[in-house]
This record gives structure tokens, sequence and C-alpha cells, in this order.
């Protein structure tokens, strides 16, 4: 299985098409693993001419686990971000912006489009933002700023986020029946397949469960400060893509990201809520290849 060392750790990662094609790297969200990457996204992008690059973030799936660091104190992390002081976290999402750009640099990439869903479209900003000289473009998908004053998510999207699933190894149908739950919590005009729901699910506890990375990396999200000092520096062209009834991370995250990003795209997507639902992946693929394609024009 290919790993390569970045940034202290071991990070998985696969490379579809070509080796020397025009490079798309891709950063999923939070607690998912690069699994959750569409086959036929990925499939579209590489029929586009390009080679795609996905990779298991720090703490989850078949990357390097900072066990030694244990489970956040969540109390105290929203604490010290409610009284602006450092939050005991294992690490930040700018260290994790820096696990993508080391990982292009340990596989040879000299720059890639960068592109992220969610809590993988924040990093993918920062990697935009602190390594210019590894980004041809930025896809900003279902993602935000950091501004604290933005809408929040609905309370049902919020529970489904905070209320950990049962225990697989102790109630495997518990375990699927979440995952169908949270699914639809998620979605909107696009019912989830609850069989491909309970599949994926399946899947992601065979490849790997380790729910204190989830805890981490949400401890990282809640400790990072506001980006938009940074996006308002970005030169990369960029693309923000988001649903139109996204319950989890509120159109007005997509809005504010665009806002704040000089000379962005923003592609609202009507009907979806936090997913990228099969009949609407080309207005994604769509949207990448915009951005791929803005960075290719003369300036």
């Amino acid at each position: 299985m290919p790993h390569a060392n970045a940034n202290g750790l071991s990070i998985y990662y696969e490379s579809h098409g070509p080796d020397d094609a025009e490079p798309i790297l891709l950063i999923m969200g939070l607690g998912a693993q690069m699994t959750r990457w569409s086959p036929e996204m990925i499939g579209a992008l590489v029929a586009a001419g390009h080679r795609v690059i996905a990779y298991d973030n720090r703490d989850v799936g078949l990357s390097g686990k900072l066990d030694s660091a244990g489970a956040p104190d969540m109390g105290a992390v929203v604490a010290a971000v409610r009284e602006r002081r450092a939050a005991p976290v294992a690490y930040t999402l700018s260290e994790m912006a820096a696990d993508g750009a080391a990982l292009l640099d340990a596989i040879g990439v000299e720059r890639a489009h960068i592109v992220g869903a969610s809590m993988g479209g924040m990093i993918a900003q920062l990697v935009a933002a602190d390594f210019p000289q590894r980004t041809l473009s930025l896809t900003s998908i279902m993602s935000s700023t950091g501004n604290p004053d933005l809408p929040r998510a609905t309370p049902e999207a919020m529970a489904r986020l905070t209320t950990p699933a049962p225990d697989p190894n102790k109630d495997l149908e518990g375990f699927l029946a979440s995952a169908v739950e949270g699914a639809k919590v998620m979605a909107s005009r696009y019912a989830p397949d609850e069989a491909m729901v309970r599949a994926q699910a399946l899947a992601d506890f065979r490849r790997c469960h380790y729910p204190v990375g989830f805890q981490r990396q949400y401890a990282a999200i809640l400790a990072s400060p506001d980006r938009r000092p940074k996006l308002r520096r970005l030169e990369a062209p960029t693309v923000v893509i988001h649903g139109e009834d996204d319950p989890l991370v509120p159109l007005a995250g997509g809005r504010d990201t665009a806002e704040n990003v000089p000379g962005a795209e923003l592609i609202v997507v009507p009907g979806v809520g936090h997913e990228m639902p099969a009949p609407t992946l080309n207005v994604f693929v769509s949207g990448i290849l915009s951005a791929v394609k803005r960075a290719r024009a003369p300036a």
C-alpha cells in the first residue's frame, strides 16, 4: 500500500491516472476516509486528463495516528476559543494543510490543483494560502472561512455531528442505522441510497474505525483561527461550490469564502445539502475543471 513520509507522519495516498498528467489533490472532510471520494468523480477527472491524488488525513483511515495525544478535552477547547487564548489541541488545520503540501513534496509533485470538501475545504484553503508555490488552483466545496459571525448548523445537523455513533464492535447494526440517519439529516432534495450508505459505512468500519481521530480533528477546527485574512491574499484561481440547502455548513459559509477570495467563482447547487449526491456529480466535476481552466488562462 502506498504510504509517504510527510510532515513527520505516514500518510496513505492513492494516485489515479498517468503520473505525468496535471495533478489534482483531493482532501476529504472531518473524520472521513479518502474512500469517501466518489470513484465516478475521480474517474471523470482522470478522463479529463488529470492525475488525481487522494489521501487519508492524519488521524483517519490508513494514515498515521497521534495516539499519544489522547482524546481532547472539548470543554477546555471551547472555553479557550471563547476566551481567545491558545486551545489545548494536538494540532490545528494549518498543520493538516502542511501534511498535504508535504505529501506533494514526498511524491515528487511540484504543483497541484487543490480540492477539499467540508473540513477538507478548510485545509485546502490553507494549502493555497500557506503554500502558494504548490497551488495551481483552489476548489473549496461545502466549506467555510472560520468567520465566527456566520450562521450555525441546524440543531439536527449539529446533533448528528457531535453525538457518537454506536460502537460497531458491539452494535454493528446500530452503527449502520446511525450512518443512514446521519445521511438523511445531511441531505436535502436528494434522498440518500440507504443500501449504499450502509455499504459505505461497513467498508469504513472494516478499513479503519478510529473515533478519537474524529475528536482531535474536530478540536483542530474549533481551535483554528478565522481564515479570512489569509483568503484575501490568495492569488490562486478559486472556485467555491456549495449546496443551497446545506444544514451543517450553511450556504452563507460558501458565500463568505467566495467574497473573501479575490476573483473567486461561486457555484450554488440547488437542492443539495452537506453532500455530493450522484445526480449532481457533474456540477462538482465541472466546478473543479472550471478552476483548472482559470489557472490555465493567460494572465
